[in-house]
């Protein structure tokens, strides 16, 4: 039996300011990112869709952390933050948004649905909840080859919660008992359908209950719970106790993506805790603890700006795929592809 090596919680005191300051690194990074990936899609750089994950960086960050290699980690549309915790590379992001052919995707697939399963991380697919099924059967699988001690998580936002694929995804991984965490971004829309419009129960948390699985809820605009909760929710899987779903209230401060200039949100919500900036509450608590001072942050700042601009120049000089050179196989393993058969 294959078994993975037990880490030390970075959550204990005095580890925990360490590790917050790192979060608050990584969400820093990410907005500044998708604040440039935004940039170049207005400039006509960026073919296909943007979306940002404005609000949700403390949320997505707790996930890649959380997790260690040898998981699996299925992000979604607005989880570059976690991703880029987990272990991508600023490159693979501006390689697949830019059409590189030396991007993860060689170019050849839509910008958002970038991945490295050898390395853990899915590709997502563009229909919501598609990556529970897909993660519970990498664990499955994982299990039937003898590996224990990994987790599998995914995120999604409330609209999925209402798929087929949620609920069939989430029964099996909970009648198998898998180390599945779903993490749910209830953003308060699905699109620009309200909550209201989309499930009657009080609390999506209370699906736990009836899918027999541990439900956890989380105000997502504050980094320490997200790490607390995020933590203990994978701990807690790893440990055998089955799926965990995890809920997080947060407000979406950008539109679905660029394309959307989010009218239909209520004023209200913007104005409530919801709609609070988790990035601005982090900076803040990094002063008032004493944990930083603003010129640490600045200096922050100011290497993360360096490090995409790096990213950004070295992919502009690099070419799109040719489609008369390029070998448009899907498969990695070449001897499996229909026309090796034909042949």
């Amino acid at each position: 039996m294959l078994q993975a090596t037990a880490a030390p919680s970075p959550l204990t005191n005095p580890a925990f300011s360490q590790t917050y300051f790192a979060a608050y690194r990584w969400m820093l990074l990410a907005r500044l990112l998708e604040e440039k990936i935004a940039s170049l899609y207005r400039g006509g750089k960026i073919t296909g869709g943007v979306f940002l994950g404005r609000g949700q960086e403390a949320l997505s960050v707790a996930v890649g952390l959380a997790l260690r290699a040898g998981d699996v980690f299925a992000p979604l549309i607005r989880d570059q933050a976690g991703r880029l915790a987990f272990g991508e590379s600023l490159l693979d992001c501006t390689r697949t948004y830019m059409g590189s052919r030396l991007g993860p995707m060689r170019g050849r697939d839509g910008n958002v649905h970038r991945g490295r399963p050898r390395e853990g991380m899915f590709a997502m697919i563009s229909h919501l909840g598609a990556m529970i099924p897909a993660v519970a059967g990498a664990l499955l699988a994982r299990r039937f080859r003898g590996i224990t001690g990994t987790v599998g998580a995914t995120c999604l936002g409330d609209g999925a919660t209402s798929t087929g694929a949620f609920h069939e995804g989430l029964n099996m991984a909970a009648v198998e008992k898998l180390p599945l965490v779903l993490v749910v971004a209830n953003n308060q829309y699905a699109y620009s359908t309200p909550n209201a419009r989309q499930f009657a129960c009080a609390d999506l948390v209370d699906k736990a209950a009836g899918y027999g699985v541990t439900g956890h809820r989380l105000d997502a605009t504050d980094l320490e719970t997200c790490l607390r909760v995020l933590h203990k929710a994978v701990a807690d899987a790893r440990d055998g106790g089955g799926p965990q779903l995890v809920v997080a209230s947060l407000l979406r401060l950008a539109g679905h993506g660029e394309h959307d200039d989010s009218h239909y949100i209520d004023e209200r919500l913007r104005e409530s805790r919801l709609g609070l900036d988790c990035l601005k509450v982090a900076e803040q608590r990094l002063l008032a603890e004493g944990w930083a001072d603003a010129a640490a942050l600045r200096g922050v700042e100011i290497n993360a700006q360096r490090q995409i601009d790096e990213a950004v120049a070295t992919t502009l000089r690099e070419a799109a795929p040719d489609p008369n050179e390029e070998d448009w196989c899907a498969l990695a393993t070449r001897h499996l592809s229909e026309a090796s058969h034909a042949e």
